[in-house]
């Protein structure tokens, strides 16, 4: 009986635990470490990721177009991405899967020197634009000049060097800095920036920055995922209650952070986290739609195959 009642706990224990501590993550973040995935390094450092039995390695990419790529072709099992990036590859042919969000609206400026003095967007027509993610930002500054008329421009990829390409004059504006970041960072170097939001210039709302995976890989560690998905959602939650203890957590986990720059940064960052994992459908679909009216992708895009509703959220 004593064996048996063992036995009986054991497979118990078994079935009620829905990961195991040997369960391990890789996620390769769309940038180089920075405040914009603070609450991933809150949930590494509180130890979320660690009670909810998932092993979590963070890698940062070579390339700005490196991670969702190597996600879907589970080189790596997740990945931070943009909502825009997603439905492009969608349409695109390749098989992704959308299973968490970050930042729940749009970031991303088209960005410039303020002695340039472009009041509108049109007046950028004639003139050479930079731009971060192959892709993704090149398809959405060519949507961008149709929606805002600007003509005869051409397009240079700067990738990870934005405030030399336009300090050297190389580019007149660039596509894909966040409103959030790199204006910090530019500000810190005595530079000033201005930039033109897309979503006041007729591109629409968007969840920013997201989780994505391959779907064999979320076939394969579904129960896995979704504990690193409710994990962030504590990092978030942890850190919009107690943001100089979440800053000083994030500094703990990239030591070699600009202190000055990532607290100014993540002031400004810290409203737009998302305020929880439900992927709208609605808006996806809706932004889906405008991406084939505009020119960003070239047939349609069907987003619910893409969304992985989460029950337990």
């Amino acid at each position: 009986m004593r064996k048996l009642f063992t036995l009986v706990l054991l497979i118990a224990m078994a079935l009620t635990s829905p990961v195991t501590a040997e369960e391990k993550l890789t996620l390769m973040l769309d940038w180089f470490p920075n405040v914009d995935h603070l609450p991933i390094y809150v949930a590494q450092e509180k130890g979320y990721f660690r009670e909810a039995g998932v092993e979590v390695k963070i890698l940062s990419p070579s390339d700005t177009s490196d991670a969702l790529k190597l996600a879907v072709a589970g080189q790596v099992d997740l990945a931070v991405s943009y909502q825009p990036q997603t439905i492009i590859a969608a349409a695109g042919g390749l098989d992704v899967r959308v299973v968490g969000r970050l930042v729940e609206h749009p970031l991303t400026t088209l960005l410039f020197l303020k002695d340039k003095g472009f009041k509108t967007p049109s007046e950028l027509s004639g003139s050479t634009i930079g731009y971060t993610v192959p892709g993704l930002m090149d398809v959405l500054m060519q949507a961008f000049a149709r929606i805002n008329d600007i003509q005869d421009f051409r397009l240079v990829n700067v990738g990870f060097t934005i405030v030399p390409a336009l300090t050297s004059g190389q580019v007149d504006a660039v596509m894909g800095p966040f409103k959030t970041y790199e204006t910090v960072t530019m500000a810190a170097k005595g530079i000033e920036a201005a930039y033109f939001e897309l979503e006041k210039w007729g591109i629409p709302d968007y969840d920013e920055l997201i989780f994505i995976c391959g779907p064999k890989t979320l076939q394969k560690k579904k129960t896995t995922i979704q504990a690193f998905a409710l994990a962030v959602t504590k990092g978030i939650a942890f850190q919009r209650e107690n943001p100089e203890a979440s800053l000083a957590l994030y500094f703990q986990a990239v030591p070699d952070a600009d202190r000055d720059t990532e607290t100014a940064a993540y002031k400004l960052t810290r409203p737009y986290f998302a305020a929880n994992q439900t992927l709208e459908m609605e808006r996806w679909q809706s932004f889906a739609d405008f991406a084939l009216k505009h020119g960003l992708i070239s047939q349609a895009v069907d987003v619910r195959p893409l969304l992985v509703k989460w029950e337990k959220f």
